[in-house]
């Protein structure tokens, strides 16, 4: 398992094609990243940008993929590519604000594109939602698409929940997502 962890972290490299600011450009204005990274507990002896807080949902070593795609315009595409999960299970999957870090409740809410505590703005249109079943081998993907992109430093990691429609947070991944410059 130790070497699993391990595997994991030097996997956690990032692919970004773009400029250093986040915003990226590709030559045609776009943005695109890749990364991914192995689950451990938090405090795990090597340290992981993927966390599990319920190792039933999310095994140690479980692995995640978050890829982003923006257009030069800001419409924004992110998928997920997740295995070695529970077999068989619906989890609820979003985008939220802050990094993930030892209190599951410290990745915060979720990302809003209009930012609203009213129950009308808490849809798939105005967040980014990425639920998904796994296979029998637990293995699952999702993807949404968005006709608008990040604001800076308001996206930051993609959370696991139970189940969907649920606050209960099984995993959390830090990602460095783009935003519309």
């Amino acid at each position: 398992m130790v070497a699993g962890i391990c595997a994991g972290v030097l996997a956690a490299a990032v692919l970004a094609v773009g400029g250093g600011d986040g915003a990226g450009g590709d030559g045609a204005g776009g943005y695109s990243m890749r990364t991914d990274a192995r689950f451990a507990p938090p405090g795990a002896f090597v340290p992981s940008a993927a966390l599990t807080y319920d190792q039933e949902l999310v095994p140690a070593a479980a692995w995640i993929e978050v890829e982003q795609r923006m257009s030069a315009g800001g419409a924004t595409s992110v998928r997920l590519r997740v295995s070695g999960l529970k077999p068989g299970h619906a989890y609820g999957v979003h985008v939220h604000r802050n990094p993930c870090g030892a209190d599951p409740a410290a990745s915060g809410g979720h990302y809003q594109h209009v930012v609203s505590s009213e129950a009308h703005h808490v849809n798939a249109d105005n967040e980014v939602w990425l639920d998904f079943t796994t296979d029998e081998r637990g293995a699952g993907r999702a993807r949404a698409e968005h006709s608008w992109g990040f604001r800076k430093g308001e996206a930051a990691s993609v959370v696991l929940h139970d189940r969907p429609g649920s606050r209960e947070r099984a995993g959390c991944f830090t990602v460095p997502f783009g935003w519309v410059a």
